[in-house]
């Protein structure tokens, strides 16, 4: 049988991101099969029943009459789903345990970093100061994890493996064995009261966008040894309402915050985050995972479907994720 192509449209992204690279990693995975790098003048769109975007400009992907599926390169799909012309076939998004296994590594390293006074003792560090202060347990202080699918349970678990308190809240109801469970707008005031550092791993959705604003941190509990809650967001920068952040650490209402998105990428030189004393800045890398599993896991998924098998991790149009 005569395999269809497979079409890439990366745009962005880090030297390890590059088009060139990426159409290497799938020539070599997709074997019998013709990838093409877009835009190429020489395909039949025709031809192209697979798509492996990142980043892709509106309407890039609607020319493509015989288009079975397509494959986000990335976690999140806010962007895609945008898109008023995708086309209407099944799109996945990656789940591998290589993704998993970093942002659960960048989550506890952040949730550690706040914890254990990391921002006071660095900047001890340039000052030449030794004034160390007291160190509370693990168990004083209570994590709560918005956004309880692959990502935050695994992160949820190892940081109640570590000693902290840990709870998780999200859309629809979830159960995670040791993991005090929250769900919906009900429920998400409880949630925020118990809450010493928040971790917010969301997906964008119309819901969710600018979720992480004032009146949302203003409930977060102030009673840990940390004085003022902690914000960690390694989701999405459309869930920030950075006006807020800003003000919130400015005031007190917030005491620190490690961001690795924002809502204009990459942040701009005269953007207040990259000076702020109170916050750690990462570049949209917390889960940067490997482009070679990325690819083979894409290649896997072609040939379970084109077997009969069904695809894994599909995204639900009705929720955006």
């Amino acid at each position: 049988m005569n395999k269809g192509a497979l079409a890439l449209l990366v745009h962005g992204g880090s030297e390890n991101w590059s088009p060139e690279r990426w159409k290497g990693r799938f020539d070599h995975v997709c074997e019998g099969r013709r990838v093409w790098l877009l835009p190429d003048a020489a395909f039949d769109p025709a031809e192209i029943h697979y798509a492996a975007v990142w980043k892709p400009t509106p309407g890039e992907l609607a020319g493509f009459p015989n288009l079975r599926v397509i494959f986000n390169l990335g976690a999140g799909v806010d962007a895609l789903m945008a898109d008023s012309t995708l086309p209407k076939v099944p799109l996945v998004r990656v789940a591998v345990g290589d993704l998993t296994g970093r942002m659960t590594e960048y989550v506890v390293l952040h949730v550690l970093m706040h914890h254990r006074q990391e921002l006071y003792l660095r900047a001890c560090q340039r000052e030449k100061c030794w004034e160390p202060r007291s160190q509370w347990p693990a168990s004083a202080i209570s994590v709560g994890i918005m956004g309880l699918g692959t990502l935050g349970s695994d992160a949820a678990e190892v940081l109640r493996r570590i000693g902290f308190r840990v709870s998780g809240w999200s859309r629809s109801p979830r159960q995670t064995e040791g993991i005090e469970c929250f769900h919906g707008n009900a429920q998400l005031d409880a949630f925020l009261e118990q809450t010493n550092i928040l971790v917010c791993l969301l997906p964008l959705t119309p819901d969710t966008r600018h979720i992480l604003n004032r009146k949302l941190f203003a409930k977060l509990n102030r009673n840990s040894p940390m004085g003022a809650p902690v914000l960690i967001n390694a989701g999405r920068g459309g869930l920030q309402d950075e006006t807020d952040i800003l003000g919130c650490l400015d005031d007190g209402t917030l005491g620190a915050a490690s961001l690795d998105v924002f809502a204009t990428e990459p942040l701009p030189a005269d953007s207040p985050f990259w000076m702020h004393r109170n916050v750690v800045l990462t570049p949209h890398n917390a889960a940067d995972t490997d482009p070679h599993e990325i690819s083979k896991y894409v290649a896997r998924q072609i040939e379970r479907f084109e077997a009969g098998g069904p695809l894994e991790n599909v995204v639900d149009p009705a929720r955006g994720y």
